[in-house]
């Protein structure tokens, strides 16, 4: 196994510089215009010297974010054009991978609900990748960060937001022969433009699955909370585990609430037992995001709870697809909302109902299982087809 998983990440490094050989080769030409198409946006490759200018050599008064990846900072471009610049914090082979990963996935993608790849620079051990500057920053920021309390966010806004990420997502999924698995939908990855207009951002993780395969088993990458059991047990990445991701996503998305909550210094509760309950109950007015201080659509509240918590089933079979999703968001059409509200998962058994030290055993349990898999290091990739 441990010789299978090295000589697969060996053969993904070597496709990765393929790839990028075939970018540099095939893709633009210096001044951004893809070849044969007078006046399309692209991406190019950027100088090291440009985006030191850009960013006012990496200042931290420009830092926009941190994370495990490194820092992304806000820049100015010559003509005047505003960029954000995502900048690896130490290179190595991994590293290497997720940076050659987002910008395959990027260069092959374009849908204005997809964050948009500008270019990126490999000079020596530099590996920074451009993107179009977001104003309005993340969903996180919004529902649990500096502009929480502001409430940027109306009803409307919201459901904007929940429709179009859940069409950028269809398009990985959907749009080519290979479908492109994102493997870390969260909303620290939904970034907001200046119409408040959704990008779905951070391809670092994406995974390309030929056409006929169900799911490619791989190593477990992403964020608590998110992570669907089979993918967080077994490794196994499908378009499904962007689904319950997704679920997860619109839960917050309406009730102001994060993916799990610490109740207290032992007891945390995910986002699910917390609202499964409620939407039993019928008590959809309870769970509504505070900061909209009652002003929302309820109609809209519960389909997107109910949209939510159906993604965020624990067996993959039982997930809708993100094009069902996207209908379901929108109210269409009203046979497949029916049977929505009608399903068996919303049906009051109070036999399955656990108490929250039930809740914190099982997260714990959780926890410890998915930290042991990280322990094992990468499992061996494979991909497996409907046979």
């Amino acid at each position: 196994m441990e010789e299978g998983s090295r000589y697969r990440e060996q053969e993904e490094r070597r496709r990765r510089r393929m790839a990028f050989r075939s970018l540099l080769c095939c893709g633009t030409s210096r001044d951004g215009k893809e070849p044969g198409k007078k006046g399309s946006p692209a991406w190019r490759v950027f100088s090291l010297q440009e985006l030191y200018i850009a960013t006012n050599k990496f200042n931290y008064d420009n830092k926009l974010g941190e994370g495990g990846f490194g820092s992304v900072y806000r820049g100015r471009l010559y003509d005047g054009t505003q960029i954000a610049v995502k900048r690896l914090k130490v290179w190595s082979n991994r590293a290497e991978m997720e940076f050659a990963a987002e910008v395959e996935v990027l260069a092959k993608v374009r849908h204005k609900n997809l964050l948009n790849l500008r270019g990126y620079c490999t000079e020596g051990k530099e590996r920074l990748i451009v993107y179009d500057y977001m104003p309005n920053l993340s969903l996180v920021s919004h529902l649990h960060g500096q502009h929480s309390q502001a409430c940027a966010l109306d009803w409307k806004r919201r459901m904007n937001i929940a429709i179009g990420s859940a069409e950028g997502i269809a398009y990985l999924h959907h749009h080519d022969t290979q479908h492109i698995i994102h493997r870390d939908i969260k909303a620290s990855n939904v970034l907001l433009d200046s119409k408040f207009q959704a990008r779905v951002s951070d391809f670092g993780f994406a995974r390309l699955i030929p056409d006929g395969a169900t799911h490619v088993t791989t190593r477990v990458k992403g964020t608590l909370g998110y992570l669907a059991p089979e993918y967080a047990m077994l490794g196994k990445a499908s378009e499904s585990c962007d689904v319950y991701s997704f679920g997860i996503l619109l839960l917050e998305l309406a009730s102001g609430k994060k993916a799990i909550e610490k109740l207290n210094l032992t007891v945390k509760q995910r986002i699910v037992d917390w609202a499964l309950p409620l939407a039993r109950q019928k008590r959809f007015k309870e769970m509504a995001d505070p900061n909209l201080k009652g002003n929302f659509v309820e109609s809209d509240l519960r389909r997107m709870v109910l949209v939510g918590l159906i993604c965020a089933q624990s067996k993959p079979e039982n997930r809708p697809t993100i094009l069902d999703v996207i209908d379901l968001l929108k109210g269409e059409p009203k046979g497949k909302l029916f049977d929505l509200e009608n399903n068996e998962l919303f049906r009051v058994n109070f036999g399955h109902i656990l108490s929250s030290s039930q809740h914190s055993a099982d997260d714990i349990e959780e926890d410890s299982q998915i930290n042991r898999i990280k322990e094992l290091g990468p499992l061996n990739e494979t991909v497996t087809g409907n046979t």
